[in-house]
């Protein structure tokens, strides 16, 4: 699998457009942290910093870091979370703590990222004994919305600019993830959620994953094609999700969740 070719520009309006729905599977990792207090904590990909607050009241003493490769969020994060964490750039893929974490949370960024079965032994690696690696990421490369996403892109005029841009399924099995982890902690929790989700408006499902799964193929085309790739797209998705009779589109979307706490006592 390759990752996109350019560094993408992130958006935090249109991301934070869906906030509240956004936050919701982060406040549900965080609720399964198993930690008191902490002292060192870094929000590993934390974008416009929707889920740093919540880490400063559950570790109100902890020296927290939110680390991301977007100059762009980490600018509208600075504007409105200026003092609640150091606010870092850096890519993800290289980051590394200048001390042992007692928590790596990360929320929706890794499944970014190739190469998870050297990535999260190497962040468990940066976890204090009795420290934890809390992950979630969306897990919804099998469905409806993504495969019409590769299947559009794989059939159009558009094909040979799209093709080398996809990345199948960035996220593996839920058991490789525990022979990935295992060796290393004293526990690994593994479940999948699946949020049903009430989306409002006109191709309500385009605009979700234009903002996040689509952002790399629209980046990727030349302006000419972005419409009518648009308008495919969007035709095959209103087929998939149907509005309610309430103008409601209902969009199951699944997660991915790994609590991960690293083997021995804490100093």
């Amino acid at each position: 699998m390759s990752a996109p070719a350019a560094p993408q520009i992130w958006d935090p309006t249109h991301y934070l457009t869906y906030a509240d729905l956004r936050l919701r599977p982060a406040l549900d990792l965080l609720a399964r942290v198993p930690l008191q207090e902490a002292a060192q904590v870094t929000d590993l990909g934390c974008g416009a910093g929707s889920v740093t607050p919540y880490l400063r009241h559950g570790f109100p003493n902890a020296d927290i870091q939110g680390v991301d490769h977007s100059p762009e969020m980490l600018g509208a994060v600075r504007t409105v979370h200026r003092d609640i964490a150091h606010w870092v750039q850096a890519d993800v893929a290289r980051w590394q703590p200048n001390q042992a974490q007692d928590l790596i949370f990360s929320n929706a960024a890794l499944h970014w990222l190739d190469g998870h079965d050297v990535l999260f032994p190497r962040l468990m690696g940066f976890v204090k004994p009795g420290g934890v690696l809390a992950v979630q990421m969306p897990d919804q490369f099998d469905q409806p919305s993504h495969v019409l996403m590769r299947e559009t892109a794989a059939d159009g005029p558009w094909a040979q600019t799209l093709i080398p841009v996809l990345r199948p399924a960035p996220v593996a099995e839920a058991g490789r993830y525990y022979d990935w982890l295992k060796p290393e902690c004293a526990s690994v929790d593994i479940w999948r959620t699946t949020y049903v989700q009430q989306l409002q408006g006109d191709d309500a499902v385009l605009d979700w994953i234009a903002s996040t799964a689509l952002k790399p193929l629209l980046e990727a085309l030349p302006p000419a094609q972005v419409q009518p790739f648009r308008e495919t797209l969007a035709a095959r998705l209103r087929e998939a999700y149907p509005k309610c009779a309430d103008g409601v589109t209902l969009f199951a979307f699944q997660r991915l969740f790994i609590v991960a706490v690293r083997a021995g006592q804490k100093p």
